[in-house]
């Protein structure tokens, strides 16, 4: 759990790869635009593997955007085939995308986000880390709000 959260910063390192006109469009991406969005997983795991930071940073920051049902990228890997700490990292980083305000689209509030989430479990989200989130989503909304202060 400390190696996640330590990490758990990097896992859009490899955005720095991705030019500015995708990172800062004000509305929906293109197809080309969402494919070299996509890269930034490989650009970063590529990035940061001669750091010597080891399997748990690599991980969260190469399979991130993989979902439980197999249709995340850039492998398309499915269920326990995504490491542990990647699909821990996949949840945390979709609850603070959809709280937060961003260019094409408002901040949404912690309820509207905990129900994205949960309606994607066993499709986006690994089923037993969802039945966790469901207890433990008030300390998400307390971290985020504690953030945002």
């Amino acid at each position: 759990m400390r190696d996640i959260e330590r990490f758990a910063s990097l896992h859009d390192v490899g955005k720095i790869a991705v030019p500015e006109r995708i990172l800062r469009k004000e509305g929906p991406l293109t197809a080309e635009e969402f494919s070299e969005m996509k890269l930034h997983t490989l650009k970063g795991w590529r990035i940061i593997q001669g750091l010597g930071l080891g399997t748990i940073a690599e991980n969260i920051i190469h399979y991130h955007h993989e979902k439980w049902d197999g249709s995340g990228y850039p492998e398309g890997l499915k269920g326990e085939q995504i490491p542990i700490e990647a699909r821990i990292l996949a949840l945390a980083d979709v609850y603070d995308a959809l709280r937060q305000k961003r260019v094409y689209k408002p901040g949404f509030s912690h309820e509207h986000a905990c129900g994205v989430i949960l309606e994607g479990a066993g499709k986006h989200f690994d089923p037993q880390l969802i039945a966790l989130f469901r207890q433990l989503h008030p300390k998400f909304r307390d971290i985020y709000d504690a953030r945002a202060d």
